[in-house]
């Protein structure tokens, strides 16, 4: 493949980056919301939006060239199928994630000076603020893993457990869809008090609250809360690095009860590091974003998960991307 590559595809890989930042300027901006059901003018949106008349137009036009939006004359309205997405005040948008994404290239854009030094960059809330790019993280997790739950965990052939341990459980994605294919459980959710705030409001919306236990804490360091025989932990692993993984793994090997099972949902990497390719980018986003994080092998979960007291360690899926699954059991 790279034998055949020339000029013209490496530059359009580089000006991939152009619609993206458009998209994701709009987002923070909340343009799709401030639009609504009507045809307003650049001049009258970028008033709605506290925004330069000149800024706005062009970027306007930039979402109505990748049909985000539709231009009529002198005035843009955005489509229903759009506004389903982008809009505030759509059912389930995939606003959150965009925004989320769009704080993510911030720190991709200083990756040279990343390799170089070592270090993550200095994180810049965006224009929206810190608790609001908070919340859009939060967001963004629901966004990429509700449509995919009830998939992964039909995976998990045969599965059962008692109370379940969610840990760092974010607004509560994976614990409503573990007790809905597992109705007679119970679950503790853990995150920080923040988090746990927005997982009280879904998990009520979801008729799920009386069985659910919310604890707040940092899973980095916090005691976690006992009892459980089954522990989740998603997209968790790859924000460390493995030492501090390990320290977790023996967190959650100590909450367990005897016999009780963790299970890793993340990206798990070939020896070779280069596939799958997702995880590979993934690593770099880990790179810019952390001081430990990555994307690891099997044999490297493997290691430090014996480390912690765990034993029987298997992996019970390979993903292209995040939905790997390794499971271990306390011995």
């Amino acid at each position: 493949m790279s034998e055949s590559l020339g000029a013209a595809e490496v530059l359009e890989m580089v000006r991939a980056f152009q619609p993206a930042c458009v998209i994701a300027a709009a987002a923070e901006l909340d343009l799709f919301t401030a639009l609504g059901g009507e045809s307003l003018s650049a001049q009258a949106l970028a008033a709605r939006i506290d925004a330069d008349v000149r800024g706005t137009t062009i970027l306007l036009d930039a979402l109505a060239a990748l049909d985000l939006l539709v231009k009529d004359g002198a005035c843009y309205r955005v489509p229903p199928a759009v506004a389903e997405l982008l809009s505030e005040h759509a059912p389930n948008p995939v606003l959150p994630g965009v925004r989320h994404l769009a704080n993510c290239m911030r720190h991709w854009t200083d990756l040279a000076r990343v390799v170089r030094t070592g270090r993550p960059g200095d994180r810049v809330p965006s224009i929206r603020g810190q608790a609001a790019d908070c919340e859009a993280f939060i967001g963004a997790m629901n966004n990429f893993t509700q449509s995919v739950a009830p998939r992964v965990i039909e995976k998990l052939i045969g599965l059962k457990f008692s109370r379940m341990l969610d840990v760092g459980g974010a607004s509560g994605t994976w614990t409503e869809a573990f007790l809905l294919a597992v109705p007679e459980a119970t679950a503790v959710l853990f995150d920080l008090p923040d988090v746990i705030a927005l997982a009280r409001q879904r998990l009520a919306r979801a008729g799920l609250a009386d069985r659910v236990t919310l604890v707040a804490g940092d899973y980095n360091c916090d005691e976690l809360p006992g009892g459980a025989d089954f522990a989740w932990l998603s997209a968790i692993a790859h924000q460390n690095s493995r030492q501090q993984n390990r320290s977790l793994y023996g967190r959650i090997h100590a909450a367990l009860t005897p016999g009780g099972a963790l299970v890793i949902r993340d990206v798990v990497m070939a020896p070779s590091r280069v596939t799958p390719r997702a995880g590979a980018l993934f690593a770099v986003n880990m790179l810019v974003n952390t001081e430990g994080g990555g994307t690891f092998t099997l044999s490297e979960y493997s290691e430090d998960l014996a480390a912690a007291g765990f034993g029987r360690i298997e992996l019970l899926h390979q993903d292209d991307a995040m939905n790997s699954l390794i499971r271990a059991v306390k011995t």
